[in-house]
């Protein structure tokens, strides 16, 4: 099975991890990309939605899973063909949560772009934007490893650093 390890500094991420875990306190009860169900009645709109919000505290509860006594104690984080897609609906979760929270006042352009200044940022939002960046980096780098993975071009085991 193909795999990604990827070591992290711990000083680093352990930051990102509490802004992470309180972003995914707040999606427990709401999900990161509110549907607009109006065709449906009530019943189906709520079974709908209610499964929706099942799945996705699972996504958000393996990717926090990955971050466990072995990440603290190694610093590596694995991504294989089982949890890949798990793990970039869980990042893209807390992306929208943290876009539509502490990083609302950001232009969009400069926030996906990573055009802006850090230091020009509350502490709160300088957490949030360090965070955003480094979900999306998890996300390009599973991107990048599941395109190969998929045309048969990735190693066994494929190493990243941060």
């Amino acid at each position: 099975m193909k795999r990604i390890e990827v070591k992290l500094s711990l000083p680093i991420v352990a930051p990102l991890l509490d802004v992470m875990k309180t972003a995914t306190d707040t999606l427990r009860q709401a999900l990161a990309a509110p549907l607009a169900l109006h065709d449906l009645d009530a019943e189906w709109r709520e079974t709908w939605t209610q499964e929706l919000l099942e799945a996705q505290n699972a996504e958000l509860q393996a990717f926090l899973g990955l971050f466990d006594q072995e990440f603290f104690a190694t610093g590596i984080v694995s991504f294989d063909e089982d949890n890949a897609e798990i793990i970039l609906r869980a990042c893209t979760a807390l992306r929208l949560r943290l876009r539509i929270t502490a990083l609302q006042a950001l232009p969009d352009a400069a926030l996906e772009e990573g055009n802006i200044d850090p230091e020009q940022l509350s502490a709160a939002q300088r957490n949030a934007f360090m965070c955003y960046l480094f979900l999306a980096t998890i996300q390009e780098l599973i991107i990048k490893h599941l395109d190969a993975i998929l045309l048969g071009e990735a190693d066994e085991e494929t190493p990243a650093e941060d």
